[in-house]
C-alpha cells in the first residue's frame, strides 16, 4: 500500500457511499452472508488484549504475543489502511441436535463443527481475493490486502465495529440473526469508505456459556483462559495435556462447541449449507476405536485438506487416547488402547497408558 493513500474519487468514483453499498453487493455475490466496513481504531480492545497477554492466558500460543500491538492497529500492519471491510461466511448445518447426542454417547467422536469438512482458510481467502479483484475492476486499482487468520488480526474486534455482530461473554461474534456460526475474513483497504455502525451486545444476563463450559475454561465473562479451553488443548497445544483436564474432555478429539451449541442466539439461526463444509469421512458418525486405528498415512490421506491435518497425527492420536479414557471399557476399546501401547511417540504411549489405568481403576471398582 502506499503511505498516501488515494481518494475515493481518484478510483472513478466521487460518491464513497456508493462503492461501500457496491461493496456490499458484490460480497453477496461472492457468497458471504454479511459484510461490513470498520474505521482502524481499536484502543479499548487493544488494552483487553494487553491485560490478557499480561495474564497468560494465551498458554503456548506465542505468536499471539509475538507480533504486540500490530494486531491492534491494522496501520502499523499495513500501511495506508484506512478501513477494513470484514465479511461472515456461514459454515455446517442445523446439527445442535446431533451435536449433542454424539457428545454423550461416549464411544463416538467428536470433531468441532467446523472442521468435519474442508478448512475454510484457502475458501475464504480465494473468495475475498476475487472481491477485492471485482471492485478494483469497477472503480479502478487501490492499495489491499486480504486476511483469513493469516497474520496478527484482531477479527472479531473488527468485526463488531463493522457491524457483522457482538462480542460474546464465551468471546465469540455472535450475530443475532446467524447466531456465532460463521467464519471471519478481512479486507485492509486504503479507500476512505463510510463506516457501519457497530454492533451492539445482547448476552444480556444469560451465563449459559460459561456454565456448560466442560473445563471452565470462561472464567469471567469475556475472558477466555486458553490454558484450560479444549480447543486449545486438542488443536494449538504440544506434549501432554493436563491429567487432571482430561477427564472434563470426555470425547471431543478436536476442538469444542459447547458453548456455542447452548447459545440462545443459536437457537433460531439460520444457517447456509456450504458444500465443502459437509462432513468427510464420516467425521460426524465415527467411533473412537475406527479413528484411532487410522496409521500416518491414512491420517494424512483422509485429512488432506482439512483443518485436522494441521494437528499432526501424534496429537490425533493422543487426543482420542483421552476420549477412549473416558469411554465405556468395552472390548473395542480396550482393544484400540492395547494397540498403541507401544506407539514410537512418548506422548502417545503416556497418554495411552493414563487411559488403561482409567479402565483399570473402574473395573476394579466394579468387581468390588
Amino acid at each position: 500500500m502506499s503511505d498516501v493513500p488515494p481518494t475515493v474519487a481518484s478510483h472513478g468514483c466521487a460518491n464513497p457511499a456508493a462503492v461501500a453499498r457496491r461493496v456490499r453487493e458484490l460480497a453477496r455475490e461472492s457468497g458471504f452472508q454479511r459484510c461490513g466496513i470498520s474505521g482502524v481504531e481499536l484502543g479499548e480492545d487493544e488494552d483487553h488484549l494487553r491485560d490478557w497477554l499480561a495474564r497468560g492466558l494465551y498458554g503456548t500460543m506465542e505468536w499471539m504475543a509475538r507480533h504486540g500491538d500490530k494486531r491492534s492497529r491494522p496501520r502499523e500492519l499495513v500501511p495506508g489502511t484506512l478501513r477494513v471491510i470484514s465479511v461472515g461466511l456461514d459454515y455446517g448445518r442445523d446439527d445442535g441436535g446431533e451435536a449433542w447426542r454424539t457428545l454423550a454417547d461416549r464411544e463416538r467422536a467428536y470433531v468441532a463443527r467446523y472442521a468435519l469438512g474442508r478448512d475454510y482458510h484457502k475458501l475464504m481467502r480465494n473468495r475475498l481475493q476475487k472481491l477485492a479483484e471485482r471492485v478494483q475492476e469497477e472503480i479502478g486499482p487501490f492499495g489491499h490486502r486480504v486476511f483469513v487468520d493469516s497474520a496478527p488480526v484482531l477479527e472479531r474486534a473488527l468485526a463488531r465495529n463493522a457491524g457483522l455482530g457482538w462480542i460474546g461473554k464465551h468471546t465469540c461474534l455472535i450475530d443475532r440473526d446467524g447466531g456465532s456460526w460463521f467464519f471471519l475474513g478481512e479486507i485492509y483497504v486504503d479507500l476512505p469508505l463510510p463506516v457501519d455502525p457497530p454492533a451492539s451486545a445482547h448476552c444480556g444476563t444469560c451465563v449459559r456459556c460459561i456454565e456448560v463450559c466442560p473445563t471452565q475454561a470462561i472464567v469471567a465473562p469475556y475472558r477466555l483462559d486458553a490454558r484450560r479451553c479444549i480447543s486449545y488443548l486438542t488443536i494449538e497445544h504440544e506434549g501432554a495435556i493436563p491429567e487432571e483436564l482430561r477427564p472434563a474432555i470426555g470425547n471431543r478429539i478436536f476442538g469444542c462447541d459447547d458453548c456455542q451449541l447452548v447459545c440462545p442466539w443459536n437457537k433460531f439461526a439460520q444457517r447456509t449449507d456450504e458444500p465443502d463444509f459437509r462432513a468427510r469421512n464420516d467425521l460426524d458418525t465415527a467411533t473412537l476405536p475406527q479413528l484411532f486405528a487410522w496409521d500416518e498415512d491414512e491420517f494424512l490421506r483422509r485429512t488432506e485438506g482439512s483443518p485436522i491435518r494441521r494437528s499432526g497425527h501424534e496429537r490425533w492420536l493422543r487426543n482420542i487416547a483421552v476420549a477412549l479414557g473416558n469411554a465405556p471399557s468395552s472390548p473395542a476399546v480396550l482393544t484400540a488402547l492395547a494397540s498403541r501401547r507401544d506407539h514410537p511417540s512418548p506422548v502417545v504411549r503416556e497418554h495411552v497408558a493414563w487411559a488403561l489405568a482409567q479402565h483399570d481403576s473402574r473395573l476394579s471398582c466394579a468387581r468390588g
